[in-house]
């Protein structure tokens, strides 16, 4: 068995998803999403943790050109796997009290973006893996455009927009690193083993990096974020902050550090000195929201720049901090604007400062809601712990106060995350929280698997990090190599 089940059952899925109407549609993706995930979790059973590519297929395309269909899953890649196949079917679970126009082909579109993205994250041709990254721009779109909010036009496009044109400068380096093989190929490890001069690298590591900044997003690049997340309708803003922004980060382990190590060491100081101004950044500007929504997106940005200041570090904890951490954020996110979605569905707002008492009227959806907040501010025991922890240790090893600035502003992140709780959930109720009822079916369910995963991830992290354990070690340890010489 190889990869290409994981690929194309999404993309029948969505065909056969347009066949159904209303309620109909929304079954069938669901069980649709429920298969990818066995199929997933069968290969997870059947997966050898070590640095090697399994399930790959390797079949000429446009052989004349080089290109090849050529995927497979290592234990970084599994991880992704793993993140877009779980969160699918919960996206879809979140949707099933809402009722769409033109049901069918909302779900199909959800379903072919999780195909874009499981080619995004097994590609071994940078052909392949460009035309999955821009794959998956044109059903996200299309999400946000036709049931986003009022606004939806307007951000939308600028989303379009910012998207688009870092994929050209991505695009301009892969098609660059093709020319330099000897080969003609496409193919990932023809990259890894060019040889360029320090200055090739340093022209191919901005075009990746603007391309893979934009994604995630981080600092100066982020403008586009909070205004889609808040205008994309719910389910869009989950595949956003759930999944797709990990195509970034996937993108800066996979394609940018490893092809040009020379670049990225010439240019490390300034990518991690970005991904923490960005912590502080965003971590300031969520304390003034008064959307929940638009809070929960500022509080991505502050999060994602851990992340990123992890990666770029370029450290095993860092790496393996990076890993857990995209899952642990994965789950995070959306569960915390599943919260506000049904906030937002049962009394038609999101303003923080209309709620209180909810926890009064609705205690089980209060203690859901404070187990995300928990894993989302890392507290230990929850799924957030171990990746911020690890993150952090990496950054310390690059220098202290880098740490210092970054841990200083998780802490604010904490702050304002159960400050916004204690607004929507104490106090006393109001003449609109009053009406509000507790959570059932769906919600129920969604909410309860969320948190057991919280709960489960942080007290035993272990088998996650075992998984990317190998293949990260081997990856730090092949750039390190080509690094090794200009290092002082």
């Amino acid at each position: 068995m190889t990869v290409n089940i994981l690929i194309f059952l999404p993309v029948i899925a969505a065909l056969a998803v347009l066949l159904f109407k209303n309620n109909a549609a929304k079954h069938a993706a669901l069980a649709f999403s429920v298969a990818e995930l066995a199929v997933a979790a069968f290969f997870l059973t059947k997966f050898v943790p070590d640095a090697s590519v399994q399930f790959a297929v390797d079949v000429p395309w446009i052989p004349k050109l080089g290109i090849y269909f050529h995927a497979g899953i290592d234990g970084i890649s599994m991880i992704m796997i793993l993140l877009t196949t779980l969160l699918v079917p919960l996206i879809i679970l979140t949707t099933y009290k809402h009722q769409y126009k033109n049901a069918a082909a909302f779900y199909a579109l959800i379903l072919f973006m999780q195909a874009a993205l499981v080619v995004v994250f097994t590609a071994l041709d940078g052909f392949l893996f460009y035309v999955g990254w821009e794959a998956a721009l044109i059903p996200i779109y299309f999400i946000c455009a036709l049931w986003g909010g009022e606004n939806r036009i307007r951000i939308t496009l600028k989303f379009f927009i910012y998207t688009f044109s870092g994929s050209l400068f991505m695009l301009l380096a892969i098609i660059y690193l093709y020319l330099q093989t000897p080969e003609k190929t496409y193919d990932i490890t023809h990259f890894y083993n060019l040889s360029l001069t320090i200055h090739q690298q340093s022209w191919v590591f901005w075009a990746f990096f603007v391309a893979f900044a934009i994604k995630m997003p981080t600092f100066p690049f982020h403008t586009w974020q909070p205004d889609t997340y808040t205008e994309s309708p719910t389910a869009g803003s989950m595949m956003l902050g759930g999944i797709m922004l990990k195509m970034g980060i996937y993108g800066v382990i996979r394609w940018m550090i490893p092809n040009v190590p020379l670049g990225f060491y010439n240019w490390q100081s300034m990518t991690i000195m970005l991904s923490v101004i960005g912590i502080g950044y965003a971590s300031i500007i969520a304390f003034t929201q008064k959307d929940g929504k638009r809070l929960v997106a500022y509080s991505s940005i502050a999060h994602v720049g851990l992340i990123a200041a992890g990666i770029f570090v370029w450290n095993n904890e860092g790496l393996q901090g990076a890993m857990i951490q995209m899952l642990s954020h994965g789950i995070n996110i959306v569960g915390m604007f599943f919260i506000w979605d049904i906030i937002s569905t049962r009394l038609n707002t999101r303003q923080i400062s209309d709620l209180g008492g909810i926890a009064k009227t609705a205690p089980k959806f209060a203690i859901a809601f404070l187990i995300i907040v928990l894993g989302t501010v890392a507290l230990p025991l929850t799924n957030g712990f171990v990746g911020e922890f690890l993150l952090l240790l990496s950054v310390l090893q690059w220098n202290i106060w880098m740490v210092t600035a970054a841990g200083l502003t998780m802490i604010f992140g904490a702050v304002y995350m159960l400050r916004m709780y204690k607004k929507v959930m104490q106090g006393e109720t109001n003449a609109l929280t009053a009406t509000f009822t507790d959570i059932s079916g769906s919600e129920t369910l969604v909410l309860s698997i969320i948190c057991a995963l919280i709960i489960v991830i942080g007290i035993y992290p272990h088998p996650i990090l075992h998984i990317s354990d190998a293949a990260v070690k081997e990856l730090v340890h092949s750039v390190n190599i080509k690094t090794y010489q200009v290092k002082p």
